[in-house]
């Protein structure tokens, strides 16, 4: 349902926040998408990051001051963060958009949500990104009618949790993922490689310095286990440039030295010549499905998080890949059960010619037909909803 402008329409207000590096990208692909639907007669308010900047977007303050991991420092900076939530509901408030579009990072985004609704309850509030309702906290969805009018969710399971709990109107736009298949997936010469010996195995323990810390002398431990029983494979090991001085560091003391790749393009034509992967759960999980990579999850936190962890997300949805595809292919070894005596030999079983190997291809075919937006990408279906709701504002 595509919304035209009309030429003699008033300027409208779109106001955006996001606190992430991922809903950054997300809400700078919704402001071109709906700047090439309205033109000059909408304008954008609202908190991001460079890519937001990148469309025109002043943010309100930088969204540095929000990156925070672990429930510890949170508590340390909790009078900074509920500063921040007031100062972006007054914002908004203030700026009295066409409607609010909150991005992810349901912490900050729902809490400023909520006091905008009390304020001003005329407008319209938009959740791209769904809270993990299915997974943990399912309370949420049905708490959400107060103050959320419409999710746009990322996964195609999402729109009928929100309907089992009674939760505010969800639409599946389609993951950003699938505007990049071609990126991850191999041409002819690649996939020889891929097949070829020895087998490239990536090595994923995670995006941030916590996860880095956690995981890697686990995975570490796992590739020396793996060659001291013979196995042949190529170790490599993807990580961005923040992260590359702490990576180097951390496996300098390896048995068995990766070969490390910087970047997201590196990145990419690693996976598209991986033969099996050791990953961190987490969203690589899908990145790898999509790219036909079987792979061996971990996960290791800190005592605090993992105690609350166990009470409260439900049993078989911590692995992306697996809720998408509707089974449980995926391994995950979850804090104990993350160590290299049990992780050498799920990988062993992936590097070779097993059923276990088969079984998630068969399951990683599928995903095209499930994450598949038809005619329009995941910011077009977006932008469509969202200028819905200004419409019927």
């Amino acid at each position: 349902m595509s919304v035209a402008a009309n030429p003699g329409d008033r300027v409208r207000t779109v106001y955006l926040i996001a606190t992430e590096e991922s809903g950054d990208r997300l809400g700078a692909a919704l402001m071109r998408e709906l700047r090439s639907r309205l033109g000059g007669s909408v304008q954008f308010a609202g908190i991001g990051g460079r890519g937001m900047a990148g469309e025109g977007l002043v943010s309100l303050f930088p969204i540095e001051e929000l990156s925070i991991i672990g429930f510890a420092a949170v508590l340390q900076r909790l009078p900074m963060i509920l500063k921040l939530i007031r100062r972006a509901s007054e914002d908004v408030v203030a700026a009295k958009p066409d409607v609010l579009v909150i991005i992810d990072s349901p912490d900050f985004t729902h809490r400023v949500a909520r006091r905008v609704r009390q304020r001003d309850p005329s407008i319209p509030i938009v959740n791209y990104v769904s809270p993990t309702v299915w997974a943990w906290r399912p309370g949420r969805a049905r708490a959400m009618l107060g103050y959320v009018d419409h999710v746009l969710a990322l996964l195609p399971f999402e729109p009928a949790e929100y309907r089992r709990l009674k939760g505010p109107p969800c639409s599946y736009v389609g993951h950003p993922l699938t505007e990049q298949f071609g990126s991850l997936r191999p041409n002819e010469a690649e996939k020889e490689r891929r097949e070829a010996s020895p087998p490239i195995l990536l090595v994923l323990p995670g995006s941030r310095r916590s996860e880095v810390r956690h995981h890697a002398a686990a995975f570490g431990e796992t590739l020396a286990q793996l060659r001291r029983e013979g196995v042949a494979f190529e170790p490599v090991l993807p990580t961005t440039p923040h992260l590359e001085g702490q990576v180097r560091a951390a496996v300098a003391s390896w048995e068995v030295q990766p070969r490390i790749v910087v970047g997201e393009q590196e990145k990419r034509a690693a996976f598209r010549t991986a033969h099996a992967a050791l990953a961190k759960s987490g969203t690589v999980t899908l990145e790898l499905a999509i790219a036909g990579v079987p792979m061996v999850t971990a996960y290791r936190a800190g005592s605090v998080e993992i105690w609350i962890a166990r009470r409260v997300v439900r049993p078989g949805t911590v692995i992306l890949a697996n809720l998408v595809i509707g089974e449980e292919v995926v391994p995950e070894f979850i804090q104990e059960e993350c160590v290299a005596a049990k992780l050498a030999p799920a990988v062993r079983d992936l590097i070779g010619d097993t059923a276990v190997r088969r079984r998630q291809l068969a399951g990683f075919a599928k995903i095209d037909d499930i994450l598949s937006t038809g005619e329009l990408t995941p910011s077009g279906r977006a932008a469509d909803i969202v200028l819905d709701m200004m419409r019927h504002a």
